[in-house]
């Protein structure tokens, strides 16, 4: 019972890297609990702790999408855009709202055009009549008046206030910055969602270029074993220098192959790094991608599946309904703009301020454009061009979606084909190794035999393991292209 125990921690806890940690832990945990010959009811909390950690497991490629996701800085930059496009509706909307403004004055000059009053010549005559008759002096002579257009110390402060009260420009303005809005989040998702093919392929290369390495170290220790064998066959007088030699070049030839190899993982681990915005050289987390139904999509993919839930369709049918939008404002030139106003403030020369300075005025605001030189006219053609254009586009888009969807169906049943005749391939090498490996031991085959068999089997593993990611690669660009990756969550 115990050792059944220990194999089935050993199976769970391997699974993840992160749990091998806990291995040393949970197998002293079960000695224990062997040792001291717990009950049933131990062995049931010892399976509930193992489901546990089965559920703690991670998926390191979800994990590495939502880090993308919330990293990479091309993604920072569309929802910074996103940002301003809500932050223009908000300005439109705000155009609604009553404007209040302090606005002030201050005029002072002498010279320049001026008027005479003839007051003294008026008044004058009037005024000695009426001393005459009263023997008084009580009404003095006074001068001509002449007065300056320039106001001298004159100051005019004020509060207006100013409210739209009919504007069809603010309406369909308004408006327009709400499609904008909704483009620019078509925007985002669009990348989101290539970001994500780009991060999954990415993932699957660095996955398959390490499983090469592997598979060429293997095929390392073969040979360094066949170089040892011939080297001992050979200080026994039963060996060919000839094979020693070729046993060496293998040697060098697959050390060469393993360079190479690693140096394409390690641009592919810089490649993934950078669409997380991390750093180059930080460890890939990755789970061994064991041999499952790569088809359960085989169903999905005999379906007629449809592209028009696509962002791209959607952002270009809000396309059009700007175009449209657009249009509208400009065919509404002729509809009149009235705004009202309010002024509430004070003027007078000298700085005063009493009651005869202040005052408020009220006053509304009527335009009416009559000719603008066909300007309005040909603003509405270009507009008009503009949809139709949009709507050109969105018929090319389709075709093209559609076609790319029947392409990566293609793609993902090529893969699996590929795949499952490279496993058969692969069987066929690791017999024939097999049997060229037993008659060379027992003297009916050559070391040049035994090379050429170990040759094969490298290229059937490495074809095998290269098609078995294609395989989940070509899954990658279906989810892309039919849209199928939960972005909402």
């Amino acid at each position: 019972m115990k050792k059944t125990i220990t194999m089935t921690l050993d199976l769970i806890l391997t699974t993840s890297p992160t749990l091998m940690l806990l291995s040393q832990g949970v197998h002293y945990f079960i000695q224990v609990i062997t040792n001291t010959l717990l009950s049933k009811r131990s062995c049931v909390l010892l399976s509930i702790l193992c489901i546990v950690i089965e559920v703690n497991s991670q998926d390191y490629l979800e994990k590495y999408v939502a880090e993308g996701l919330r990293n990479n800085e091309v993604v920072q930059q569309k929802n910074i855009a996103l940002e301003k496009a809500l932050l223009s509706l908000r300005i439109a909307k705000g155009m609604f709202m009553p404007s209040v403004n302090l606005q002030s004055s201050y005029t002072s000059g002498s010279g320049g055009r001026s008027i005479s009053l003839p007051i003294g010549d008026l008044l004058n005559p009037v005024y000695a009549t009426l001393n005459q008759l009263t023997d008084s002096q009580q009404f003095p002579q006074i001068d001509n008046v002449k007065e300056n257009f320039f106001p001298k110390n004159f100051y005019d402060a004020r509060i207006r206030t100013s409210i739209p009260i009919l504007n069809t420009d603010l309406l369909y303005g308004q408006k327009i910055r709400q499609q904008q809005v909704m483009l620019q989040e078509f925007e985002v998702k669009i990348y989101q969602r290539e970001l994500v093919e780009n991060i999954k392929v990415a993932y699957y290369n660095y996955l398959a270029a390490t499983e090469v390495v592997k598979i060429y170290k293997s095929s390392l220790e073969f040979a360094e074993e066949g170089k040892r064998v011939n080297a001992s066959l050979l200080a026994n007088g039963q060996g060919l220098p000839a094979y020693l030699l070729r046993a060496q070049s293998e040697i060098e030839n697959i050390h060469a192959q393993i360079i190479d190899s690693e140096k394409q993982a390690h641009n592919a681990q810089l490649y993934f790094n950078f669409l997380l915005n991390r750093n180059g050289e930080d460890l890939i987390l990755s789970e061994e991608i064991k041999e499952q139904p790569f088809m359960p999509r085989e169903d999905k993919l005999n379906e007629s599946s449809s592209v028009s839930s696509r962002e791209e369709l959607n952002q270009l049918r809000q396309l059009i309904l700007v175009n449209r939008t657009i249009t509208r404002m400009g065919q509404s030139f002729w509809i009149p703009k009235i705004s009202g106003f309010a002024d509430i403030g004070s003027q007078n020369q000298d700085w005063t301020f009493n009651n005869q300075s202040r005052y408020y005025l009220v006053g509304l605001q009527l335009d009416i454009p009559l000719f603008a030189g066909f300007t309005n006219r040909n603003k509405i053609r270009m507009a008009q061009l503009d949809s139709k254009n949009s709507e050109l586009d969105y018929s090319v888009k389709s075709q093209q979606l559609e076609m790319r969807m029947q392409v990566v169906k293609n793609e993902c049943i090529t893969a699996y084909q590929n795949y499952r005749s490279a496993e058969k391939q692969l069987e066929a090498a690791r017999s024939y190794q097999r049997l060229i490996d037993k008659g060379y031991k027992e003297g009916s085959n050559s070391f040049i035999e035994t090379l050429d068999a170990r040759a094969q089997l490298t290229n059937a593993q490495l074809k095998t393991i290269i098609n078995q990611y294609h395989i989940l690669i070509a899954d990658a660009h279906y989810e892309r292209e039919s849209a199928s990756f939960p972005m909402d969550n």
